[in-house]
């Protein structure tokens, strides 16, 4: 078993109410290396000025998240395989909307890795497929969530 620790930090401005729900959604994400993230609520659900657009907020980050871990798993079982690889982009998006019980969730993640091998290093269409739906089989977070995660393959290898 393995424990992880994150720490949200928020505090009240001076000048805000806050029973009149007025007041700033940005805050701090506290990781244990010492790596601290501006956080704030979407400003597609709380609207400015009470959000902060330019802060990560926790749907970008479980996009992200669902998407490095997928990644990870991806270059780890390349690596296994002798193939080496010099870039992996993933523009990864993400739907909010009503699930089938009525309530708001992340309903579907769509990866869209772009993956290219270095100079002399083949990976064939078949195996890029393959390497990534054993990357989505030992995802953690993918494992962890009910949201649909769905795979748009960009092949960026030499045909």
């Amino acid at each position: 078993m393995s424990e992880y620790v994150a720490s949200v930090v928020w505090s009240r401005q001076a000048d805000e109410e806050f029973v009149d729900n007025k007041y700033s959604r940005a805050h701090r994400w506290e990781f244990d290396g010492g790596l601290s993230v501006a956080a704030s609520s979407s400003p597609h659900i709380v609207p400015l000025p009470y959000s902060v657009v330019e802060n990560i907020d926790p749907e970008e980050a479980f996009i992200a998240s669902l998407s490095s871990c997928h990644m990870l798993f991806f270059l780890s079982i390349v690596a296994k395989h002798q193939i080496k690889i010099d870039s992996y982009i993933d523009n990864a998006v993400g739907v909010m909307e009503k699930d089938n019980q009525g309530r708001m969730a992340m309903t579907q993640v769509t990866l869209k890795p772009a993956v290219k091998p270095a100079a002399g290093h083949k990976l064939s269409l078949a195996q890029l497929e393959s390497f990534h739906h054993q990357a989505h089989e030992l995802c953690f977070i993918a494992n962890s969530v009910k949201t649909n995660i769905v795979t748009e393959i960009d092949y960026l290898g030499e045909t």
